[in-house]
């Protein structure tokens, strides 16, 4: 081999190793991202979180992991096969800004793929470290990893096992009484537009379904539907520090159903846990969907929409300008 072939060979071989071929083409291609597998949540009182959760938005808890103690580390909320609310006691100070959102998570068909995918294209893990170098087994049975986007959200990548408990409990745990069979959104805070849809739109390949705007002047979200899948992301686009009361409010998961109306009925007829923010009136969003919102214990928003718009329309998309970006 010639020096120059033999030097095109190594440039070659080194602009794969970060994910590029010399002429552009992409190595490492991002494996499939098929839904949204559930938002886990810090909660002070984890009995309180339980009766709001099934007492009250009726679902049911299909298994949980204890620490060395005896007490409870993680409970798991099932709200449809592949979709679950997890929630993690607190054990010391609250997380910075008192946020009780502690993660997201997406379901993927290939976690160890995800991995190379990610770390091809520069990711992080959580606190600005690298990623993990391997992808773990969980306590329960699935593949799993922890990326962090833009705004230090942890976002985690699970592939559910076919020994895993997700899967092994398919078809159980499914009461009449909830009052969703499907997460539809998982809401979070944005501080600049750009460098999230870098994360979401082009390293994820979620695409822009929606803009809306709270007052009509200043753009406050942005939809951003997963590759494969109908779900999608909310960015809430900040103007400021929010306080933690507006966190909790931003930060929010909503929970799609046929009749929001019939769904705030429902509700009226069951017991809100005592602390609880009460629920408000049934109203129509900006997205012309019906929608109701509850708070739980924490104060942690969970939004009840209807699938459709109240006239089967699509609403037209906010055209104002999003907020400056800060830090």
């Amino acid at each position: 081999m010639s020096l120059r072939a033999t030097r095109f060979l190594a440039f070659a071989l080194l602009s794969a190793a970060s994910g590029r071929l010399a002429w552009g083409e992409q190595v490492v291609p991002r494996p499939r991202i098929i839904g949204l597998s559930h938002v886990a949540l810090w909660v002070k009182d984890l009995a309180k979180s339980r009766e709001f959760y099934k007492g009250y938005l009726g679902f049911d808890e299909p298994y949980s992991l204890g620490n060395a103690d005896g007490k409870t580390s993680l409970a798991w909320i099932k709200i449809n096969d592949r979709q679950s609310v997890e929630l993690f006691p607190l054990s010391g100070k609250p997380p910075e800004g008192g946020d009780s959102l502690y993660h997201l998570a997406l379901e993927t068909d290939d976690a160890r793929a995800m991995l190379a995918y990610l770390i091809s294209k520069g990711v992080h893990g959580p606190g600005g470290k690298p990623l993990a170098p391997t992808v773990a087994r969980g306590r329960i049975g699935n593949l799993n990893f922890f990326a962090e986007d833009p705004d230090r959200h942890t976002v985690e990548f699970v592939q559910y096992e076919p020994s895993g408990w997700t899967l092994q409990n398919a078809g159980r745990f499914l009461p009449k009484s909830r009052i969703s069979a499907r997460m539809s959104h998982v809401g979070i805070t944005v501080k600049d537009l750009g460098k999230s849809l870098a994360f979401y739109r082009d390293i994820l390949g979620l695409a822009e379904t929606w803009r809306g705007s709270s007052d009509g002047i200043t753009l406050s979200w942005v939809t951003e539907r997963l590759p494969e899948s109908n779900d999608y992301i909310e960015l809430m686009l900040l103007r400021a520090t929010p306080s933690t009361d507006q966190l909790h409010v931003l930060h929010h998961f909503c929970l799609e159903v046929g009749d929001a109306g019939a769904a705030a009925e429902a509700l009226g007829k069951r017991t809100l846990p005592a602390g609880c923010r009460p629920s408000d009136p049934i109203r129509t969003g900006r997205n012309r969907k019906r929608q109701v919102n509850c708070y739980d214990p924490d104060g942690t928003r969970v939004e009840i929409m209807d699938a459709t718009t109240v006239d089967g329309q699509p609403a037209p998309p906010s055209g104002a300008p999003a907020p400056a970006a800060w830090n």
